[in-house]
């Protein structure tokens, strides 16, 4: 493992993971204007063509998370 992690790769990995902890502990560590550009991408991927139906699947995820459902 490596002894550096970029901060940014492991947000979106926490926030793509499925677990819904996870995903929380990553939407917390973002002030209010990075979650609306967040939630922006996340629907982007969700309803994009151009994702792997993984991913999609992941964005999806978080986002019933966040939204509480």
């Amino acid at each position: 493992m490596p002894d550096f992690f970029d901060p940014v790769e492991l947000f979106w990995e926490n926030l793509l993971s499925r677990d819904p902890d996870q995903i929380q502990a990553a939407w917390d560590s973002i002030d209010r204007t990075t979650q609306k550009q967040v939630l922006g991408h996340l629907q982007d991927m969700v309803e994009g063509e151009d994702w792997h139906p993984e991913q999609r699947a992941s964005a999806e995820a978080a986002l019933k998370v966040l939204k509480g459902k």
